[in-house]
């Protein structure tokens, strides 16, 4: 059972089930998010028992493993315990990051639960089954943490990771079809993980992955991975790839063999996760050609000195606007990771990682993942700052979404503090929750702003003279919308911007006229230098663009006087009109005609 998901199948999971089925077992993977999706599961006080019960449903078994996260360890503890209800001689495990470093004292608490496998499981699993089929002991089965008979907790040495070589094969033919998927959440985007790589050998203080997989990366070989890529892709309702390696690049020969022979293949549609020191021009180039279209890049701080006192360290040259600019060239969209709130941030290096959003989104259409911080179990962040750590109601911690809402889930978070830490954020008294709550804000709400509408922010700031933080205070203390705080300011290149970018916001296959009293060339690059005046961008007279979506996304496009009259009064274009148009992708190519 998997107890944490996207719109997509597990691939970790799928790739243990590969391993069962290689070593003769009978798997049954059920995807719990999906059945909540869809409607079979519900969300309440009772679902723990009606996971259960569906899992039991799938007839006896002899073994039940329950993947956790630490959002939903709670919940994978209350289903164990209603299984353990049902049926007192089945062994019941669990694995995944949730429980990994407190595998011990998971035990001791949760007399449900009987082993958790620690790490990576194909191997230690297999094993353990083997040892439960032929009525061995359980000692010595590396990787494995266990209760005695007599209560005592035993945890066996580490068991060393597998070579990718030996990695076994996604057993895809275990969940519904990616359709299902789709369907269930109403998405049609494709978009299916595959398990291309593993680990992280960093140790950056809010994150757990580092220490999970030992502070070792492991990619997939990149003939292996472009067939796999292949694969999936070729599974009905598949339409593009995500890798799902957190250091995607920092092997650059492998990067640049799989992009090679990806090219070679005519490129396949996937995304990356990868750090911004990584990807330089050579690489980015490659990826584009590749087909690559997006990437998630982990900046954390716009504050040099304070992502790197967290243990990012990011190369010093590493220039993180023109990465933005270089990705966009390729036609490779980037998603900017940014944390708001780590220890240490005062309101000037917020000030910098808010302004870096803004220039970012400036820059190109950028999407911004804003987060806070939390000290869940395995970082060092659940280390250091535990006694900083509470829960705080009416903020939901960016790692336990959607998870931890029922009563008995809250009841076991109550009553295990230290087990739970993925809950608790950076808040030990009223003045650090003020701040807390204005980040919470900035998180939700100024980062949907800032991509949807970042000339018209970055104008109004310049303007009023303000910064980004101190804009989002003026526009939440004005209670109303930031349009109408944008409008409220009478000022007629402002209202020409926000008209242009709700243009953009909207834009379909049939072009809208603006008229605007600026040159937005000049307007654009005078908001990307905080020397220059974008006020000088105003005209007179008005001028003339058209805003349509190409093949990239909105377009917009300035059009001659006989041009705008033309498509006002919708006559015919002459060709070299249309031309020009459909170049500028603001019009669908004319269908070519036999003679």
């Amino acid at each position: 059972a998997d107890t944490f998901g996207y719109s997509m199948p597990p691939p970790g999971l799928l790739r243990l089930g590969g391993a069962l089925e290689r070593a003769g077992h009978a798997a049954t993977l059920v995807d719990l998010p999906l059945e909540v999706s869809r409607g079979a599961l519900s969300l309440d006080d009772a679902f723990a028992a009606q996971a259960a019960e569906l899992l039991a449903a799938r007839g006896p078994q002899r073994v039940y493993g329950i993947s956790t996260m630490g959002a939903t360890l709670p919940s994978a503890v209350l289903i164990a315990d209603a299984l353990r209800a049902r049926d007192a001689s089945a062994r019941i495990a669990l694995g995944g990051p949730g429980c990994g470093s407190i595998d011990a004292e998971v035990l001791r608490r949760f007399h449900s639960v009987d082993a958790i496998v620690r790490g990576e499981g194909e191997a230690t699993l297999v094993d353990w089954l083997a040892r439960i089929e032929d009525g061995r002991a359980w000692d010595g089965c590396a990787g494995l943490t266990w209760r005695r008979a007599d209560g005592a907790i035993a945890r066996e040495p580490e068991r060393a990771q597998l070579p990718p070589r030996d990695w076994p094969p996604h057993a895809w033919h275990l969940v519904p079809p990616i359709d299902a998927y789709k369907r269930a959440i109403g998405a049609a985007d494709g978009l299916v993980a595959l398990d291309s790589g593993r680990g992280c050998a960093y140790d950056c203080s809010f994150c757990s992955i580092g220490r999970y997989w030992g502070r070792r990366t492991r990619p997939l070989d990149a003939a292996r991975l472009a067939d796999e890529i292949d694969e999936l892709l070729a599974l009905p309702g598949a339409r593009a790839a995500y890798l799902a390696h957190d250091l995607f690049g920092t092997d650059r020969e492998h990067a640049l063999a799989l992009c090679a022979e990806l090219e070679r293949r005519g490129g396949r549609p996937f995304e990356i996760r990868a750090r911004a020191d990584a990807l330089d021009e050579e690489l980015v180039a490659a990826l584009g050609r590749a087909g690559c279209y997006r990437v998630l890049v982990g900046v954390e701080s716009g504050d040099p000195a304070l992502r790197n006192a967290h243990g990012k360290h990011l190369d010093p040259a590493c220039d993180v606007l023109a990465l933005v600019a270089r990705l966009d060239r390729a036609g490779i969209t980037p998603i900017l990771s940014l944390l708001l709130g780590l220890p240490g941030e005062d309101e000037a290096a917020l000030e910098r990682t808010l302004a870096l959003a803004l220039d970012a989104s400036l820059l190109a259409g950028v999407n911004l993942s804003l987060h806070l911080p939390n000290p869940q179990q395995g970082c060092r962040l659940g280390d250091d700052a535990r006694e900083r750590a509470r829960l705080v109601d009416g903020i939901a911690p960016d790692m336990a979404l959607g998870a931890g809402t029922t009563a008995p889930e809250r009841a076991l978070v109550d009553a295990h503090p230290d087990l739970f830490g993925t809950f608790r954020l950076l808040a030990r008294d009223e003045h650090e929750e003020r701040a807390l709550r204005r980040l919470a804000r900035m998180r939700d709400e100024l980062g949907p702003l800032v991509q949807r509408l970042p000339r018209t922010f970055a104008l109004v700031a310049r303007r009023l003279r303000l910064g980004v933080g101190a804009l989002f205070d003026r526009w939440q203390a004005s209670g109303r919308s930031f349009e109408a705080l944008a409008r409220g300011l009478l000022d007629p290149l402002v209202d020409d911007v926000l008209a242009w970018e709700t243009a953009l916001l909207r834009a379909g296959a049939t072009p809208q006229l603006l008229e605007l009293g600026c040159d937005l060339v000049a307007l654009r690059r005078a908001l990307a230098d905080p020397r220059a005046d974008p006020f000088a961008a105003r005209t007179s007279p008005a001028r003339t663009y058209a805003v349509a979506r190409g093949r990239r996304g909105p377009r917009t496009l300035r059009l001659s006087d006989d041009l705008a009259r033309a498509l006002r009064a919708r006559s015919p274009l002459p060709h070299g009109a249309r031309v020009a148009l459909e170049r500028a992708g603001l019009l669908s190519p004319t269908p070519a005609t036999n003679p």
